[in-house]
């Protein structure tokens, strides 16, 4: 996804994340819905596509096939007395490379700044690359949505060392967006995804050039390919439609024709 250098990154896929959440039921369900995406995506040569199942499901659809597996979520702390959390050694220790962390459903449940940022740096640390979720609740007329978003994106990257910025990956979800009928516009997504690369270019300098972008927000097959290329973002975090074989292969495809 990024040349192993932290000088003059360029991104060589686009990036697609299937974000599962809570779904589906059962192993045998996992194994055929990962099975199938690895099937019908082979042939994609411009696309990255990253599954991120629950916990349970990872050590099931780990392949040698070119399709990645993540995390949805990672504990900043790297063993002990931590019921119900999950460390960065132990995700990469079944085989997966990606965490998404920051995840706005993950905020609402009270996850605060300074824990994505620990959790950030352990992902880091471990190697494991974070897909970190950024995003405003609503979309204001007068401006703060902005700062908002440059609030949350600053404070997730705070304990990274310059030289690590590279890598990451950068989610942008818009609350309001997710679940809606319609995506944000291109318009308004190609000028916050210019805003993050701004503040990413005036923080870190060159080094976060190859920092891929993503959006995610009521992203679908039909509308897919506009919003990576009118909104100039380097790939999509996918909810819903990454549960179903069709809909996810058909959205991969348009992706890898924007090329």
């Amino acid at each position: 996804m990024k040349e192993n250098t932290s000088k003059n990154l360029q991104v060589k896929k686009k990036v697609v994340v299937g974000n599962w959440k809570m779904n589906p039921m059962t192993i045998k369900e996992a194994k055929a819905l990962a099975e199938g995406v690895k099937k019908s995506s082979a042939r994609l040569q411009n696309v990255e596509v990253v599954l991120c199942p629950p916990y349970m499901f990872i050590p099931s659809i780990i392949s040698k096939s070119k399709v990645k597996v993540g995390a949805q979520d990672v504990s900043f702390e790297d063993n002990g007395s931590h019921t119900g959390e999950v460390s960065a050694t132990q995700i990469v220790g079944v085989g997966a490379t990606h965490v998404i962390i920051g995840h706005s459903e993950r905020r609402k449940m009270g996850e605060k700044e300074g824990d994505i940022a620990k959790k950030v740096l352990k992902a880091v640390a471990t190697g494991l690359t974070p897909i970190i979720c950024i995003g405003e609740d609503i979309h204001d007329t007068d401006g703060k949505y902005l700062e908002v978003v440059r609030g949350q994106l600053l404070a997730s990257l705070i304990l990274l060392k310059k030289t690590e910025i590279w890598k990451v990956v950068i989610a942008y979800e818009p609350v309001w967006a997710v679940g809606a009928t319609e995506p944000m516009t291109t318009y308004d997504l190609h000028q916050m995804s210019l805003y993050i690369r701004k503040i990413l270019a005036e923080e870190y300098g060159k080094v976060a050039v190859g920092i891929p972008v993503l959006y995610g927000g009521s992203v679908d097959a039909t509308n897919a390919a506009e919003i990576v290329s009118k909104g100039e973002v380097d790939g999509l975090l996918v909810g819903r439609e990454s549960l179903s074989v069709v809909n996810f292969t058909a959205l991969l495809r348009s992706v890898n024709n924007t090329w």
